[in-house]
């Protein structure tokens, strides 16, 4: 399978990244590019998108790059600076990009934009390669 083929694979498993509607724009090898509207479920008591809702947005980018070589691999740890607050309607945008590539370990730099692309977000994820092929689980 192709780089798109497996993350399209493990999308049609997680029903939590289908309920947040994410939509995939491009992915290739340790690398993709979702979006995600904001809708009124995902928003805080101070009207604005709950913290929980990107830092998921950012971890599914996270799953979708860093697995898409059909070699699975986890979160081992992850870091978030939330920088903007997102409203209902907003469009998010999710890129995540290879930086460190080793044996064992990976991590990956995730952006989170909104449709005037201003940073939402900044995450930054370590994964842990498992030894195991996607299809295998």
């Amino acid at each position: 399978m192709n780089p798109r083929q497996v993350a399209e694979y493990m999308f049609d498993q997680d029903y939590f990244s289908q309920w947040m509607n994410i939509k995939m724009i491009e992915v290739k090898e340790n690398y993709c590019l979702l979006e995600m509207p904001i809708k009124k479920e995902m928003l805080n008591g101070l009207k604005t998108v709950h913290g929980g809702v990107t830092f998921a947005f950012a971890d599914s980018a996270l799953a979708f790059s860093s697995n898409n070589s059909g070699d699975a691999a986890v979160a081992l740890n992850c870091i978030i600076n939330f920088t903007k607050a997102g409203k209902e309607g907003d469009i998010f945008r999710a890129e995540s990009i290879l930086e460190s590539n080793t044996r064992k370990t990976a991590v990956y730099d995730i952006k989170i934009t909104n449709q005037n692309n201003e940073l939402v977000a900044k995450f930054v994820g370590t994964v842990y390669k498992i030894g195991k092929k996607i299809i295998e689980l």
